[in-house]
């Protein structure tokens, strides 16, 4: 296994980039398109903002959310540049942009790197509730977002919209079924509330499920690692007068799946007796109010969110009948969280087009999260810890737009934020962390044309200190800083070619400062559970890499897509008292990801689509230097629309690859314990159908 990611590892992907621009888009600047078909960008202060003005580095998925076989974000995140997630769960919870973002919380407070909001609702650390059913968009913003959101997003921001209401009548029933018992059946419905169209409603249910992908040999009967994934959601949109749109969202996640990924010998195959659960339930509510006055627009963003959530799992792996004349070998970790928070935004915005824009706010996000943790020898409580966790941050942000000619823009933005915390817990451990930290960004944007733009942006994003937990973790290591990071960007984006060529290019580079790194080490190698895990900061890291999308129509019936990211990172300065960083990649970070796909629609209503991923390989942990395996995944979706049915067959990795998306080394086999690699295996191949009605 290869320690350090070789020069010459990363040649190939360099070549596929030059060939895809030669190719791809060729006489890049001359040819311009006559009508640009416009994709806006609804995450950014300013709503409804063009992609062409936003000086970031964006992914938007729209159309691509509707394929057959497509539920949950997990199925789209190939699509995204630089956008990785690490398991140890039944659906991503945390997720990485850029190589930054954390991979678990067993154990600290919730202080997420990429931010992740549902229709206004805050749900950073909480993945499981990206299920997709009637979602309008998803809109990823990648490097520091520190003056639309802050300590929540220091890598990037993702943004999930569901369908808005809409005054036409509106009912779709859309059923799958499929292979590894995979079934689901969502229906939505809206409309007119009354006859003078001042009122609209929306509502979206969907239940979904399959058996996990693995096969117990001790409970042969039961789907111990099943998706049972529930959501439902309710949507208002109320115009009292012309300057005046409310609009009230509701929802429900219940999201009840086992968790029972891992066996010894890194197969489908498991042999727990103590099955887990990966469980969350999550209800959330969001009033936006946008009132537009005379030369001054008033945005108003509450939102709140109740979410428990249970994860455990069996941590020996086993039963007694595997382990033999071992057992009684038998270690279970139960996990039990209630998070509640509340968030207020008010946002002040000139109106109009003229020379000088600006936007102005305040931010509130409150946040309570109570904590118990049980680890079991035999089903008897041997370890065992409550906690409360409050925090309450306050920011004040503003931005400033200043057209140095017709074609140029300066953007100035700045974030002040304040972060005060207090945890406790029953092994007599507390901590009061109150941090104060500044970000922002300088933009400029030069228009090129009527369908094309380029920038240049320098960001500072920042994410709160915090502090590690446990009984055994040394006073001098409890509490750490906050770090910071500067980002250089630069990009050109646009429509080419008549319009039949359409992309984005960006490159950038990146300094984290005072730089948190999460590493653990294993106390007792007879325990599987004793992991003692710390949050460290490093001096300082290094990560640069490359962004380009682009979608080529060939002719009337086809069309090539794309998607790369190409990633550099390093550890500058690091040294804990467990190992030593300096120079090594950051985990989760490959060198290279992709996406080609090549679509056909013929006039009769048929359509394919033929979808090539991949990524390098990565380091799982920063705790040890086990790598994951280069892979590429074939999805393919072939179906028919009429004017109000449609029908998909869909196979994705239909040449079931093998793939890990999590590692761990450490010692679980008795009689030694020795220290081994052990994965947990992304989905295998799965094919199905989907059935669409509209009325």
């Amino acid at each position: 296994m290869r320690p350090y990611r070789s020069t010459e590892a990363r040649r190939p992907a360099a070549a596929v980039l030059w060939l895809i621009l030669g190719l791809g888009f060729p006489g890049l600047s001359p040819l311009l398109a006559q009508e640009l078909e416009e994709i806006v960008v609804t995450a950014s202060l300013r709503e409804s903002q063009s992609q062409l003005d936003v000086p970031v580095s964006v992914t938007v998925l729209d159309d691509e959310l509707n394929a057959g076989g497509v539920q949950h974000f997990q199925e789209v995140m190939d699509r995204v540049p630089n956008l990785n997630w690490s398991s140890a769960s039944n659906r991503p919870r945390f997720f990485q942009l850029r190589g930054i973002g954390e991979r678990s919380q067993y154990e600290g407070a919730p202080n997420p790197s990429v931010g992740f909001v549902v229709d206004d609702i805050d749900f950073s650390g909480l993945g499981l509730v990206g299920t997709l059913f009637d979602t309008e968009r998803v809109e990823v913003l990648r490097g520091p977002q520190g003056t639309r959101y802050g300590a929540n997003a220091l890598a990037g921001l993702i943004y999930v919209q569901t369908a808005a209401p809409s005054f036409d009548p509106h009912f779709d029933v859309r059923a799958t079924g499929g292979t590894e018992d995979t079934l689901g059946l969502g229906v939505s419905a809206g409309g007119a509330l009354d006859e003078g169209n001042t009122a609209a409603w929306r509502v979206a249910v969907e239940q979904f499920e399959n058996n996990g992908f693995r096969d117990n040999d001790f409970f042969p009967a039961d789907d111990t690692n099943r998706r049972d994934e529930l959501s439902a959601r309710a949507r208002l949109r109320w115009l009292p007068s012309d300057r005046l749109t409310l609009d009230l969202t509701l929802m429900l996640a219940d999201i009840d799946n086992g968790f029972d990924a891992f066996a010894p010998e890194n197969t489908f195959v498991v042999h727990s007796d103590d099955p887990g659960r990966d469980a969350q339930r999550s209800l959330g509510g969001a009033l936006r109010a946008v009132y537009r006055g005379s030369g001054v627009d008033f945005t108003s963003i509450t939102s709140v969110a109740d979410s428990d959530i249970v994860y455990t799992f069996d941590g020996d792996w086993g039963n007694d009948r595997y382990w033999g004349e071992f057992a009684p070998y038998d270690f279970t970790s139960a996990t039990l969280r209630d998070r509640q928070t509340f968030s207020q935004e008010f946002r002040l915005a000139s109106s109009g087009t003229g020379p000088r824009r600006w936007v102005g706010g305040l931010y509130l996000l409150d946040l309570d999260e109570d904590n118990r943790f049980n680890d079991f020898f035999n089903d008897e409580v041997f370890r065992d810890l409550s906690s409360n966790f409050e925090s309450t941050s306050i920011a004040l942000f503003g931005e400033l737009d200043q057209d140095l000619s017709e074609r140029d823009t300066l953007t100035l933005g700045l974030r002040l934020e304040q972060r005060r915390a207090d945890y406790r817990d029953t092994g007599g451990v507390s901590a009061s962390p109150d941090d104060t930290m500044l970000g922002g960004q300088l933009s400029w944007v030069r228009q090129l044309s009527d369908s094309s733009s380029s920038y240049v942006t320098l960001a500072r994003g920042y994410k709160a200190g915090g502090f590690n937990l446990g009984l055994s973790v040394p006073e001098e290591r409890r509490e750490f800083e906050p770090e910071y990071l500067w980002n250089l960007e630069a990009g050109i984006r646009g429509r080419w070619l008549d319009g039949r060529a359409r992309g984005s290019l960006s490159v950038f580079v990146a300094r984290r400062d005072d730089m948190q790194v999460g590493t653990s080490f294993q106390a007792d190698p007879t325990d599987p559970l004793t992991f003692v895990f710390f949050t460290d900061n490093a001096s300082s890291g290094r990560n640069t890499g490359l962004e380009l999308e682009g979608e080529y129509w060939i002719s009337d019936q086809w069309r090539a897509d794309l998607s790369l990211g190409l990633l550099d990172t390093r550890f500058e300065d690091f040294q804990s008292p467990q190992r030593t960083l300096d120079g090594r990649d950051q985990a989760h970070a490959p060198g290279y990801q992709f996406a080609l796909g090549l679509n056909w629609e013929s006039d009769q209503g048929y359509y394919a689509r033929l979808e090539v991923t991949g990524r390098d390989d990565f380091f799982f942990s920063d705790s040890h230097d086990q790598q994951s395996r280069p892979y590429e995944l074939v999805n393919l979706n072939l179906g028919y629309a009429a004017e109000r049915w449609s029908v998909e067959l869909w196979g994705r990795n239909v040449t079931d690859e093998e793939y890990a998306t999590r590692g761990f080394f450490f010692g679980l086999e008795p009689p030694d314990f020795p220290d081994r690699l052990y994965t947990q295996l992304g989905d295998p191949a799965v094919f199905g159908l989907t059935a669409t009605w509209r009325m």
